[in-house]
């Protein structure tokens, strides 16, 4: 099998910056196609978005091995599998628990604050996202309860749905799930069990998570297992999303932009004519995105690489008589009628 996975550290040598990639640089990767910026070998990548294919599935990427399944221009997104599953909690003989998810390391990437959440499961546990700051910089965090009722010794480890067909929402019995509102590269973790007794530890698996919006409601059924232990089906590789800029750099203040477009377009990753420059500031970094006018599509990092629109082949477009222009289109009744030609027998 062929995994695709970033490569955190940098390379010593860089394209020029304008000139594109050589043509004799990989495209693929498996199935997993490679656009420039991004890139596989010397001279094949814009600075920051070396990646490396290996056919060797044990790589290890930084602190944990991040498998590329999906790159978006458009979206300015990169899917990554997560193999290690978890955060890694350590508790060197104390009550409360530390971890790091260090997925993304330096350079472009950041945690899509979008498309991602932060998901705790076990009984009566806390679990705190952190940043540089340990608890002086906390992000966000949830707890995961098992009801216990004195009148018996069983637990109750989920909830009913609402309505019907309904599934249960993981909203804080048996597990729960949090947005996270500041993405990052790398997040601490601080656990805690609230249930000094811990007579229930074993009730359900405990784990803490950085995962794609809707992955855990799909699997939830098989990571809740009653049973005790952690059985590898417990640990599967887990799908983020991570966003990415060109010239990423943290904000000093929250919202003031410290790199953005170039003033100097012959600096700028934005290499076709029909593409324009976009700053990206958020509440990390702050950096810059390419993207193809309207009407166009295509890779605005390559001379040439926006590609007009042909609307008139779009099912749906015009009924009527269809023109295709450059970066747009003409939608016209035939000659002698009259009225809608956007809908079907308008």
């Amino acid at each position: 099998m062929v995994s695709l996975l970033l490569l955190c550290s940098a390379a010593a040598a860089q394209p020029v910056q304008g000139a594109g990639p050589p043509p004799n640089c990989p495209a693929r990767c498996g199935n997993v196609s490679v656009p420039y910026p991004f890139g596989i070998g010397e001279g094949c990548f814009w600075p920051g978005f070396n990646l490396t294919c290996d056919r060797t599935r044990l790589l290890l990427v930084g602190t944990i091995q991040l498998q590329v399944v999906e790159i978006s221009l458009v979206n300015s997104t990169v899917r990554v599998l997560d193999s290690a599953g978890q955060v890694n909690l350590t508790f060197d003989g104390a009550a409360d628990g530390n971890g790091t998810w260090g997925g993304a390391g330096p350079g472009p990437y950041v945690v899509s604050e979008r498309h991602n959440q932060f998901v705790v499961t076990g009984c009566n546990v806390q679990a705190t996202l952190v940043g540089d700051g340990g608890g002086n910089s906390v992000i966000s965090g949830c707890s995961s309860f098992c009801s216990i009722n004195n009148k018996w010794t069983g637990v109750v480890t989920s909830s009913p749905g609402y309505g019907d067909g309904a599934t249960a929402a993981c909203s804080g019995i048996g597990c729960c799930e949090t947005p996270i509102p500041i993405g990052r590269p790398s997040y601490g973790v601080q656990f805690k069990y609230l249930d000094s007794s811990h007579e229930h530890d074993d009730k359900l698996p405990i784990a803490v998570r950085i995962a794609e919006r809707g992955w855990f409601d799909a699997a939830s059924a098989a990571l809740l297992n009653d049973s005790s232990g952690y059985a590898p089906s417990r640990r599967p590789a887990v799908p983020v999303v991570l966003e990415f800029a060109v010239d990423s750099n943290p904000v000093v203040l929250p919202g003031v932009a410290t790199s953005g477009c170039p003033e100097d377009a012959a600096r700028s990753a934005c290499r076709s004519s029909l593409s324009s420059c976009h700053n990206v500031t958020g509440n990390y970094r702050s950096g810059y995105v390419c993207q193809c006018h309207d009407g166009y599509q295509g890779n605005p990092y390559l001379a040439g690489g926006c590609k007009d629109v042909d609307e008139c082949a779009l099912p749906g477009i015009c009924s009527g008589q269809c023109t295709n222009t450059a970066g747009g289109y003409l939608c016209s009744c035939p000659r002698g009628t009259s009225g809608d030609p956007r809908i079907k027998n308008g």
